[in-house]
């Protein structure tokens, strides 16, 4: 079983009764459950109890608590409303009987319309880019486990950033990245399994964006990071094992959070989803 299908198969959710589902955690290195992971979940628990012809357009979420990366998590679906061409559902995540997540997400059956979308940034493509672990030639011994493995082992997902920065001695720039991403391996054809890995991916990048300004990064000793609440939105058909550019900014950090926003491209331009996000980004001078 590829990495691809080993993440594919993390998502896919034993049903306990109606409307009610229960997952497992991948442990990537972080001392908590990978936000990403979460949200793809619930997005998946959601997407079972909708008509195959309805595909998620939007989704809204808060991250409550940590997440055990020991304990099961059980996510409760919430049958709100079925309409002519809208159907709606909330998902609420619980571990030891405590809701750690919540999400409201939208599903629509195909409809046409008028179209128009943003262009994409003018950057490099993914060929002329190399993989993120080639980039990297050493890994300090005092690395955190996440971008140890992040930085040297295999993952479902490729990331080629447009302009690689040195984690480990960051320098301040302009709060704007460009990343290439797409599976390694295969994936289902169902275009929901398409938008539950992105959900999945989406939680990636967008705090670090966040961070550049400050010439700060997850590797450094005392910055507690963690996404408090996230927004996805679906335009148009994408398939994740295709590459795809997140083109990433943030306009404001305050109060100990960081907002970032990020826009998610087809190689040929098409614009196929935007995201949003505030994050907790506290400087620790207790660490």
């Amino acid at each position: 079983m590829s990495l691809t299908e080993q993440l594919v198969d993390l998502l896919r959710l034993e049903q306990l009764e109606q409307n009610l589902y229960r997952g497992t955690s991948r442990d990537i290195g972080t001392p908590n459950v990978f936000g990403g992971q979460v949200l793809a979940q619930a997005l998946r628990a959601a997407t079972n109890t909708v008509p195959e012809e309805r595909l998620v357009h939007s989704l809204h979420a808060y991250f409550l608590l940590p997440g055990d990366i020991q304990a099961p998590i059980v996510y409760q679906v919430d049958p709100t409303r079925d309409g002519g061409s809208f159907t709606t559902r909330r998902v609420v995540a619980i571990q030891h009987g405590r809701p750690i997540f919540n999400m409201a997400a939208s599903f629509q059956i195909e409809e046409s319309g008028v179209s128009h979308q943003a262009d994409m940034p003018e950057v490099k493509k993914p060929a002329e880019i190399p993989d993120i672990k080639s980039l990297v030639k050493e890994v300090p011994k005092d690395m955190p486990e996440v971008l140890r493995r992040y930085f040297t082992e295999a993952q479902p997902i490729e990331f080629r950033p447009v302009r690689m920065e040195n984690p480990f001695a960051p320098e301040a720039r302009e709060p704007i990245n460009h990343i290439w991403f797409r599976a390694v391996g295969p994936l289902p054809d169902e275009p929901a399994w398409h938008h539950i890995l992105l959900a999945y991916v989406s939680d990636y990048n967008l705090l670090g964006t966040a961070m550049r300004p400050h010439g700060i990064s997850a590797a450094r000793k005392g910055v507690q990071l963690a996404s408090l609440d996230h927004a996805l939105w679906f335009h148009r058909p994408l398939r994740m094992d295709q590459w795809l550019l997140y083109a990433l900014d943030s306009p404001s950090a305050s109060n100990a959070r960081g907002f970032s926003r990020g826009s998610v491209y087809t190689e040929d331009g098409r614009l196929v989803a935007s995201v949003a996000q505030e994050g907790l980004m506290r400087l620790r001078s207790d660490a």
